[in-house]
């Protein structure tokens, strides 16, 4: 079993930055891909970036590619999600993902636990 604590989010001005957190309790937490996928309301969940165990690979979304960043520190069970260049279509209430196998997916199907959400707010 794992627990997810994200946090991190805020009220940002377009083009701004914030670093989501996501601590993860448990003693092989560190073996779980880690993902962020975010959600507004109205519309599904979203993938925005995963990284596998090791940290070795990382995946995003396109509509983040060169703006957020995923990092991990297994030493500390927290996964980061840095994110620079907001803008208001990056509104949304961000959540973290565990995936009991380590791999990092891009589909919210293959995580097994999740954070309970950080909202973030980007104004135009």
């Amino acid at each position: 079993q794992v627990q997810l604590a994200d946090s991190g989010g805020g009220l940002v001005q377009a083009g701004g930055s914030l670093r989501l957190s996501c601590a993860a309790s448990g003693r092989t937490s560190s073996n779980y891909g880690m993902g962020w996928f975010r959600q507004t309301p109205g519309r599904e969940r979203e993938f925005v970036a995963a990284i596998s165990r090791g940290g070795g690979r990382t995946a995003y979304a396109d509509s983040v590619k060169g703006r957020f960043t995923i990092s991990r520190d297994n030493a500390k069970n927290t996964v980061y999600l840095q994110m620079n260049s907001l803008k208001p279509e990056d509104t949304a209430v961000y959540y973290c993902a565990a995936a009991r196998d380590g791999y990092a997916y891009t589909g919210s199907a293959h995580y097994d636990y999740w954070g309970q959400g950080t909202q973030v707010t980007v104004s135009s």
